[in-house]
């Protein structure tokens, strides 16, 4: 089972790259404005204060290690561990450690850190950040360009709920149930998973939300040095970003948000949105193709349904089922670049060869040659779940489907069964319908909209402009294609964000670059 939400344009391209070798809105009935009946209150802001053991510790800078996930970096890199409460609740008591990774600023005028973070929820920033660091090279100029494995991820005390055999194994289950035992079936391997995921994190579960990780920012931003908070969230990370923003509005310095996850959105509206993004991004696919979208849907859907009743071989051996088989259709939606991936693939599977949509889908779920798989769809389940206080049943899910399917025809399934299985029978009762981002009195918070995003759909980043308040979130559109769109082709976009990180002045809000 997988969930394709809040995923970076850094790590799209990475998909890209394996697959070619081988977890927002868009109208309907979306929730309007957040209200405090189903966010977090703005009493959540207070918190104890936290010991001087953690506001003054000092961080042991050094040359960084790789893992097995993460490899080491070059020189310019340097790594150190960062000591968090494990609950913030209890200040005093037990830590947890974060894994940070930071280059040093190359220019004379330094303005502090620049945070970053890429997504999931679940990205390793240890993993992203150096390969990053060339789209944004021009900011290191005036910033140390920081990044950070959030709780639960990678270095950070990295949660794996399953083995690589039982990974693989339960990719044989089918996300569409079509009868009685296939539905057994789905909703025994998510709860399995959640005790999984149990058994391995302990207490940790109940720590890893949104929430905590925006904590851990304004702590970083102590032991930093730093004033003020700069920082650059993308996908997953617009949405921690107004969460911070909220928690800590004095605190904000230069904030970016880019592919805007809308923060209206309850777990079944995220679920709509991103149908709603991706059989949009599908269309202009098949537009871009000289084919009827609504014709190319059909076939596909008609392909997915034949994988279903009898998977496709591939070049390894393994079955391409229809589960990995959508997960091989979404990936190159994430980037324009990525569609004649796509073509290939599907072209290939009409002929019976799953192969290279098996490789799509092993890129996106972390499968390496050798079978091993890493973590991050893991800690994206984690932290979503500690998340999403919605738990939606198998009888809800059924009779949404049509609404679903309405909205996408070969997405619409999948993403319905999905609101019901992700969380199912999970350990940790979650901690909002919907984030609360309002952010009164912050500094102004540049947010940047792709209206061809399919990840994260446009209309999410003018909820989250609104929901930040007036005068705090400046609205920047790019008539473009893709997940995110700062370092995606745009010299408008890059201009307006470097301007407003490097200089702090932010364009007119409704500024639109084309």
């Amino acid at each position: 089972m997988s969930r394709f939400v809040r995923w970076t344009a850094a790590t799209a391209a990475a998909l890209l790259v394996a697959g070619c070798s081988g977890g927002s809105s868009g109208g309907g009935d979306d929730k309007g404005a957040a209200t405090p009946s189903s966010s977090a209150t703005s009493s959540s802001r207070a918190s104890p204060g936290l010991p001087a053991s953690l506001t003054s510790q000092k961080l042991d800078w050094g040359r960084c290690k790789g893992t097995a996930d993460s490899p080491t970096p070059g020189s310019d890199w340097q790594c150190a561990t960062l000591k968090a409460p494990l609950d913030y609740a209890k200040p005093e008591g037990e830590t947890i450690d974060l894994a940070l990774i930071r280059a040093k600023s190359t220019g004379g005028d330094r303005i502090g850190s620049l945070l970053f973070n890429f997504g999931g929820p679940g990205q390793s920033g240890l993993s992203v950040m150096p390969s990053y660091a060339g789209t944004v090279s021009a900011l290191r100029e005036r910033y140390d360009l920081v990044s950070w494995d959030p709780r639960g991820v990678g270095a950070s005390e990295g949660v794996r709920c399953r083995s690589d055999k039982e990974i693989q194994a339960a990719e044989s289950v089918d996300p569409t149930p079509d009868d009685a035992a296939e539905e057994t079936a789905y909703f025994k391997d998510a709860a399995d998973f959640g005790k999984g995921c149990e058994k391995a994190a302990g207490s940790l579960i109940a720590h890893v939300s949104t929430t905590d990780s925006a904590r851990d920012m304004d702590l970083m931003r102590q032991v930093l040095g730093d004033t003020k908070t700069h920082y650059f969230g993308i996908s997953y990370g617009t949405e921690l970003g107004g969460v911070y923003a909220h928690l800590f509005p004095k605190n904000v310095g230069r904030l970016i948000l880019d592919a805007v996850v809308d923060p209206a959105a309850d777990m079944v509206g995220h679920a709509k949105n991103q149908a709603r993004g991706f059989q949009r991004a599908l269309d202009n696919y098949l537009k871009s193709t000289g084919q009827d979208p609504e014709e190319g849907s059909r076939k596909i859907t008609a392909l997915l349904q034949g994988i279903d009743a009898e998977p496709l071989s591939t070049s390894s051996g393994r079955k391409l089922t229809q589960g990995l088989a959508v997960t091989g259709v979404i990936v190159p939606l994430y980037s324009e670049q990525s569609w004649p991936a796509l073509t290939s693939a599907l072209e290939a599977a009409e002929q019976g060869d799953g192969t290279d949509l098996l490789a799509l889908a092993d890129a996106y779920n972390d499968r390496d040659a050798s079978g091993h798989y890493g973590t991050t769809t893991h800690a994206q389940r984690v932290i979503s779940c500690s998340d999403d206080k919605q738990r939606p049943t198998a009888a809800q899910a059924k009779a949404r489907l049509p609404e679903f399917r309405k909205i996408s025809p070969v997405f619409g399934d999948f993403m319905g069964w999905d609101t019901a299985g992700w969380c199912h029978d999970w350990p940790v009762t979650g901690r909002y319908d919907t984030p609360e981002v309002s952010a009164p009195g912050a500094a102004p918070v540049l947010v940047v909209g792709n209206t061809g995003d399919p990840a994260t759909p446009y209309e999410g980043a003018r909820k989250m402009a609104d929901e930040l308040g007036k005068g705090v979130g400046v609205m920047l559109t790019w008539k473009g294609e893709g997940h995110g769109a700062y370092g995606n082709g745009s010299d408008c976009v890059d201009s307006a964000v470097n301007t407003y990180l490097l200089d702090g002045t932010a364009p007119k809000d409704g500024k639109v670059c084309s």
